[in-house]
Formats: structure tokens, sequence, C-alpha cells
């Protein structure tokens, strides 16, 4: 199957087109430390860089897949209209993919031994802003804690009644790294590709997702946006 995705769920932009024989060529931009991003100037210029580097022609794609967070208000209705747009103009079938478990899958496919959705337990901990975090915790594929928005204590709490050692992973995880740690979280260094969600798992989740009508595929924010219309 030849995919193509994007995610805008955190400040970085990342698109991957994957190939039939499993290759992931990806296109990305992370920017700044504390940067929201510039999702809406670069989505389809890395897609399209992406399917440039990797030969295939819209005509050649078969399905698109879309991070649907949970992740920044903004950055996820851009990714999700963007996504949308591309699959009623290409005719193409549209599948939402978790940010999180992209992010705990990407984690996973590092470990020694490990491919994704397999290996040691994982927690995916975004910066959520507001003193929060988005965070949900895999094993071996399988979901033991659901994406939910926690305060770093509580996620602390959770990951602590947790019967393995977890590895937490995410821009979240190194922001709140004494409170994770001292539940017993180990937290890779902070400038390791594990903290950032990367095309090849946000592919392969796509690729086995079932596809959902177009008009269906929604943001998941878990709360409410930062900013809110005043009340009438």
């Amino acid at each position: 199957m030849i995919l193509v995705a994007i995610d805008t769920a955190t400040p970085a932009t990342v698109a991957g087109v994957l190939l039939d024989d499993g290759r992931v060529v990806e296109a990305r931009e992370d920017p700044p430390v504390g940067s929201r991003g510039e999702h809406t100037a670069l989505v389809l210029a890395l897609l399209e860089r992406a399917l440039e580097e990797s030969g295939v022609a819209w005509a050649d794609v078969e399905r698109i897949a879309v991070g649907v967070g949970p992740g920044g208000f903004t950055g996820l209705r851009i990714g999700i209209a963007t996504a949308r747009a591309l699959a009623q103009g290409h005719g193409l079938p549209l599948v939402g993919v978790g940010s999180l478990a992209a992010l705990a899958a990407g984690a996973n496919a590092t470990m020694p031994g490990g491919d994704a959705g397999e290996g040691d337990l994982v927690a995916a901990v975004l910066d959520a802003r507001r003193g929060e975090v988005f965070a949900g915790a895999w094993a071996a594929g399988r979901e033991l804690m659901a994406p939910a928005a926690l305060a770093p204590g509580a996620l602390a709490e959770r990951l602590s009644g947790l019967e393995s050692p977890v590895q937490a992973v995410g821009d979240g995880a190194i922001r709140f790294r004494p409170e994770l740690e001292g539940a017993g979280a180990v937290i890779p260094a902070d400038g390791s590709p594990v903290h950032r969600i990367a095309a090849a798992p946000l592919c392969r989740l796509g690729a086995v997702g079932e596809p959902t009508e177009r008009d269906q595929l929604l943001p998941d924010y878990r709360r409410e946006p930062d900013a809110k219309p005043p009340q009438r």
C-alpha cells in the first residue's frame, strides 16, 4: 500500500509517504522550543517534498492518514482540514491516527528487538500547556491508559500504579521530568528522537487503521481550546 500521512498535533509539522516495500520517506519541520509551529505554511509543502523524494505521484496514493491528537487546538484543526480536503480532491479513503499512539509506537520501534507495537510499556506525554499534559500508555500495542489531559502530578500517580517500568517520551515528559522520574518513569535524554512524532509509525498505524467517512473525522481535543469565544 502507498499511503501519505501528516501530523500537526505538536509544534512540529510532519509528513510522510509509506511505499509498497515498507520504507517511509519523511519530511518534517521542528520549530524552536516554545514555538507553536507554522503548520499552515508548511504542511502541504512538506507533503509535496516527501512525495517528490519518494518518486510517488498522487495517482499512486491509495490512502491518507492524519494525526487526530490530542494536541494543539489550532494545529489539529489545520492538519485535519488539510487531510479532509486532500481526501476529497483525490478521492481517497481517510484514516485518523491517535497522535499519542504514534508517539508511543515510534518509541517502541527503537527498543532492542522492538517493532512498532512491541516492547516495554511506553507512556506518550505531550505538553498541553496550562500546566497539563496529554498522555496515554501502551504495552505490546495494547492500550493501558487511555489518552487524557492531566496535571503532571496526576499522571505521575497513574504511572506509579502500573506494574512494569515505564519509558515516558514526548515534550511533556521532558518538561515534567522531575515529577515523572519521581514516579519511577525512565525518560530518554532531551535530544533523543523518541520524543518526536515520526512519519514511520504514523504511516504504519494509518495503513492498518479503519477508514473514516471524511466529514466524520474530527480532532481529539480532550479539553476545551485555550481561547474560547465570549459567552453571549
